[in-house]
């Protein structure tokens, strides 16, 4: 534990690998099986359980409970983890689960995220990078988020949920279907899309001609009235042209879920 800073009230197994320049904060509880990677700051009153492995950078600000058993009724306490990667940012109350040996068995977070207060994450999710979840914002289990997406105060997603790269989760939208890529969802029931992320995906550098091609996809997929299979049709012939609408339509063709239109 060389360079590390541990608060006496802390506790620490003796089964827990922490790295160079890690902070534990005050009446923490660092559990066996779990890995910390260098520089990482716990805060005060958290609770960090293995199997879990934490990558570096990261900040648990404070009365943050990770790595606990997935709530599933299935789970028969095997051995299941929780992986998160660099320079995350977990505020207070945010809640992850491990996986289950009917998921995944893992629940992954990836780099470069914020998961503001009251974020619950649940078992077998897969969250990208760069990503936003703010204030209360609940992911049931085996929910995959892509990369760039930002959820809304109060908003959720429903179990085995997919939300593509650059999507934006409207306030109190709760998703009970599959989110296409630089997608826009309001509150509406079970959530409705309203658009595409433009404003988004101009701070990420997308330039005018990209953003009209995604918009044409996005009205053929939705303002049409076309039935789905008819849409993913002529976004086969538009994805020739651009990257971005071959990466909607492949979002759909994975899909296994009723997609959200």
């Amino acid at each position: 534990m060389t360079d590390t800073l541990i608060h006496p009230s802390a506790v620490i197994d003796p089964g827990a690998k922490l790295g160079a320049g890690v902070q534990v904060g005050a009446f923490t509880l660092i559990g066996a099986e779990v890995e910390i990677g260098d520089g990482t700051i716990v805060g005060p009153h958290c609770s960090i359980t293995g199997p879990t492995t934490i990558g570096r950078d990261n900040h648990f600000v404070g009365h943050v409970a990770v790595g606990g058993q997935p709530q599933d009724k299935k789970f028969a306490g095997e051995r299941t983890e929780l992986v998160i990667g660099d320079r995350n940012v977990f505020r207070e109350f945010v809640t992850l689960n491990r996986g289950t040996v009917t998921g995944t068995s893992v629940t992954r977070i990836g780099n470069d995220n914020w998961l503001l207060a009251y974020t619950h994450v649940a078992h077998d999710c897969d969250v990208g990078n760069h990503c936003v979840f703010s204030n209360n914002t609940t992911l049931a289990g085996h929910v995959t988020v892509g990369d760039w997406v930002i959820f809304s105060g109060f908003s959720g997603a429903h179990q085995f949920c997919r939300v593509g790269d650059h999507a934006f989760i409207g306030m109190g939208a709760l998703l009970g279907g599959d989110v296409t890529p630089f997608t826009m969802v309001a509150a509406d029931e079970h959530g409705r899309p309203r658009g595409i992320n433009s404003e988004g995906l101009k701070r990420r550098g997308f330039d005018a001609e990209r953003i009209s091609a995604i918009k044409r996809a996005y009205r053929t997929l939705f303002v049409a009235g076309l039935p789905l299979a008819e849409a993913q049709q002529q976004l086969a012939e538009q994805a020739q042209g651009s990257e971005d609408v071959k990466a909607m339509l492949d979002f759909i063709t994975r899909g296994e879920r009723r997609l959200l239109r």
